[in-house]
Order: structure tokens, then C-alpha cells, then sequence
């Protein structure tokens, strides 16, 4: 277990996209998780896969079940493609492949500055940030970073007083309106 752990350290630090290969019986375990995150830490695209579907018994939902627990466990990062497929029975194996290569144009990504700043900021006045200590908070401007990571930098007059459940909003609205699925994707406010 230690060694298989060392190994899938080094194969995340060394890929764009990571296939996490799960066992459809025995559901997701503290390492898979463990990995999951580690994953999604360093940036890097994932497709959750989950094997052995073959030997489930299924009934009229069950996939639609198994991926909602799924998600509840990956959460907040839910939005990444799962799928179920059978080494054995070769089930969706090249679906497997060609679903990494659509994280992987999603990882690569780049949205113009313009576009994203009529997008978000109509989503901003939408539901406004918070007021904090009776200051309003203003997000005056959006741009994506040039990193590898897709990485957004919004600037406003209190960059340090965005909370949490206003930063999930931005994201959510991001991941609505441009395909970023299976990205991590990073948000920094900075001083305007």
C-alpha cells in the first residue's frame, strides 16, 4: 500500500489529467479520496473510473445513485466526469481515453478577458458580494491568469473580506458558463 501510494504521488505530479480508477463493489475508500485531492490540489484534470460495473447489481437508477454519492464525497469539487466502465468486459474503455482528452482541452482553456467580464459581472449584480464592517464590496474587474491551472483574478476595494460561500458562487458561475469540467479551477481577489 505504501509503495502504490509513492507511486501515485509521482504519476500526479507528472500528468495533466489523472484517471481515478475506483472499484464499483467495494465504493470509494480514505485512500481514493486521499489521491482525489491531491489531485485536485496540484491543478490537475480528473476522470473518475469506476471499474468492475459488470458486477453490480443494478436496478433502474442505480448509476445515477452511485454517481450522486459519489459527487457528495468529492464535494465542493463535484463538477468531474465519472464513468463506469469494465476492464474485463472492455465496457467504455475508449470512452475512458476521450473523456480525459475533453478535461484535458478544458485544462488548456484560455477565455478572453472581455467575455468573462460580461459573464461574471452581470452574474455579480445579480447577487451582489456581502456587505462587510458597512463597506459594500465592488468587483470591478475579471481576467484569467496565464497559468496552467485555469486561475481567475477578480479586483475589487476588499480583496480580504470575500467569504467562502461567495467564492463557490463565482466558481459555480464560471463552471455554468464556460466548459471547465474535471478542472480544479483557482479564484484570487487582488486590491483595485
Amino acid at each position: 500500500e505504501f509503495y502504490s501510494v509513492i507511486r501515485a504521488i509521482k504519476a500526479v505530479d507528472e500528468a495533466d489529467v489523472c484517471m481515478l480508477l475506483l472499484d464499483a463493489e467495494k465504493g470509494i475508500t480514505a485512500q481514493d479520496l486521499n489521491i482525489f485531492s491531491l489531485a485536485a490540489k496540484k491543478g490537475k484534470g480528473i476522470v473518475v473510473l469506476v471499474n468492475k460495473w459488470d458486477l453490480v447489481k443494478k436496478e433502474t437508477n442505480t448509476a445515477k445513485e452511485y454517481e450522486a454519492e459519489l459527487k457528495k464525497r468529492f464535494a465542493p469539487f463535484s463538477d468531474v466526469p465519472i464513468l463506469f466502465v469494465s476492464a474485463k468486459e472492455k465496457t467504455r474503455i475508449f470512452k475512458a481515453i476521450e473523456l480525459a482528452l475533453e478535461v484535458y482541452e478544458n485544462r488548456q482553456r484560455k477565455i478572453p478577458t472581455s467575455q468573462l467580464n460580461d459573464i461574471i459581472l452581470k452574474a455579480i449584480e445579480a447577487y451582489h458580494p456581502p456587505v462587510v464592517r458597512g463597506h459594500p464590496i465592488k468587483i470591478k474587474f475579471v481576467t484569467q491568469l496565464p497559468t496552467a491551472v485555469p486561475s481567475f483574478a477578480f479586483f475589487c476595494n476588499f480583496p480580504d473580506d470575500i467569504k467562502q460561500p461567495y467564492k463557490n458562487y463565482l466558481e459555480n458561475k464560471l463552471r455554468e458558463n464556460f466548459d471547465l469540467t474535471g478542472v480544479p479551477v483557482r479564484l484570487f481577489f487582488r486590491k483595485k
